[in-house]
């Protein structure tokens, strides 16, 4: 028995991660219960499942908290790893850096928290206006990394771990390798990005994915006083450390909120003129559906030109700053957004224009503008 203990600890240390079935079944259910979750709540409140889902949304944060305090565990599964003679772990330490980077992308760099405009490139060439990397590349190219990123750490190399040689590559260079037992959770966040079974399942699956990181890196730490010594013991605590964090975030960002009188004032000087804009071309907005940032909308419909001789455009003799004006970028900047809707069971349409408001988080729903939202509407009618 101790001999058994002994040589799984061992493993632990040199990266190969191992958990008891109990442990495994736990840690798929965990994962897993966040899928079955979104898809009940999707069929049965879709407006609560919208801002779930949401920028600055519970699901955000909890995933930059999976993520955050996996790159954590990574970094004390390095520790362990050099102290059990591994030398000095890069691969583990670069899985480390990984998710640190991954989790401060999920929330561009705190720049909707701390309200910083970014550099003039990410508004130009990242279709959300952001400063993150990720957004700057093809949908595409993007889907392929994240399904790879889930194939390669959480199935192939497991399996590949199974073989003797690479299982002595592990222990002679000490990289993590995520334990078999979570390859059911891999495999259900795999289908569930490539099948798309609800709105929004890419969020979904970056929050499983990010539990899968972290609850990969718990096995390989050594005993520290934060962390309870039991495998098991430290999945739940992770995981309710990542919903608590996740939680307590979302709450402390609808609290700063919307006493900013000043820029609101200038925020509805520019709506009402970038509205006149929209009014004056005569032109419908585009199909029901639209929801765009107002820079996204006017590319895809090669309306940049006609934008850039407008009323709008013309507030830079008043103060505007070009970098602004030019990328549709409100005062707190974030960006300026247009939707529009059509309801044949609601006898209703809308469109308007709106900003994200002081607090730099959307609290409009598709229908109305909502708490500190700064908008305009282009046209309401009921449908007779």
């Amino acid at each position: 028995m101790r001999k058994g203990t002994q040589e799984t600890s061992t493993s632990n240390a040199f990266g190969i991660s191992s958990i008891t079935a109990g442990q495994a079944i736990l840690a798929n259910l965990l994962i897993l219960a966040f899928a079955i979750a979104a898809g009940l709540v999707e069929n049965s409140n879709s407006e609560l499942y919208y801002e779930l889902v949401q920028e600055d949304g519970t699901l955000e944060w909890m995933t930059f908290w999976a993520f955050f305090l996996a790159a954590i565990g990574f970094v004390l599964a390095a520790r362990s790893q050099k102290s059990a003679g591994a030398g000095m772990p890069w691969l583990t330490l670069g899985l480390a850096l990984f998710s640190l980077v991954v989790a401060m992308e999920e929330i561009s760099w705190g720049q909707r928290i701390l309200g910083y405009r970014p550099p003039e490139y990410f508004l130009q060439q990242n279709f959300q206006q952001e400063f993150n990397v990720h957004n700057v590349f093809d949908t595409g190219l993007r889907k392929l990394a994240l399904k790879a990123t889930i194939l390669g750490f959480g199935i192939v190399l497991p399996l590949l771990a199974l073989a003797e040689p690479v299982r002595k590559l592990v222990r002679r260079h000490g990289p993590a390798i995520a334990p078999l037992g979570l390859i059911p959770a891999f495999v259900a966040a795999y289908w569930i990005y490539d099948d798309y079974p609800w709105r929004f399942s890419g969020e979904i699956v970056e929050l499983m994915l990010g539990l899968g990181f972290l609850f990969a890196a718990l096995p390989l730490v050594g005993s520290t006083k934060l962390l309870p010594d039991n495998v098991g013991r430290k999945i739940v605590t992770a995981f309710a450390a990542t919903a608590v964090l996740g939680f307590a975030s979302f709450a402390y960002s609808r609290t700063s909120t919307g006493n900013d009188p000043e820029r609101i004032a200038t925020a509805r000087t520019e709506l009402e003129a970038l509205a006149g804009d929209f009014q004056e071309s005569g032109r419908p907005i585009s199909k029901c559906g639209t929801h765009k940032r107002v820079f996204s909308w006017a590319e895809k419909y090669e309306r940049l030109d006609q934008l850039a001789d407008g009323a709008f455009a013309g507030l830079v003799d008043q103060g505007l700053p070009e970098s602004r004006a030019s990328y549709f970028i409100d005062p707190w900047n974030t960006a300026y957004w247009i939707r529009h809707r059509y309801s044949k069971s609601k006898q209703r349409e809308i469109a308007f224009l709106y900003s994200f408001g002081p607090n730099r988080r959307r609290d409009s729903t598709a229908w109305d503008l909502l708490g500190d939202d700064v908008g305009i509407v282009l046209f309401e009618r009921g449908l007779d």
